[in-house]
């Protein structure tokens, strides 16, 4: 996998994640916990994003 490919399937990975936290703090059933790991999840991708981006 080169490497634009590889940001590009990253970057598709974080905008789902986004839409997900998004999705999961409209509905008042929602766990913090889970939204929590969510944007772990989100931001350990747009500093691997940012990581790659540099090098």
């Amino acid at each position: 996998m080169s490497l634009s490919s590889h940001l590009t399937e990253l970057k598709k990975k974080h905008e789902h994640l986004s839409m997900e936290v998004e999705n999961a703090q409209r509905l008042p059933s929602s766990d913090g916990l889970e939204i929590a790991s969510l944007k772990k999840q989100k931001l350990k991708l747009k500093e691997e994003i940012a990581r790659l981006s540099t090098s």
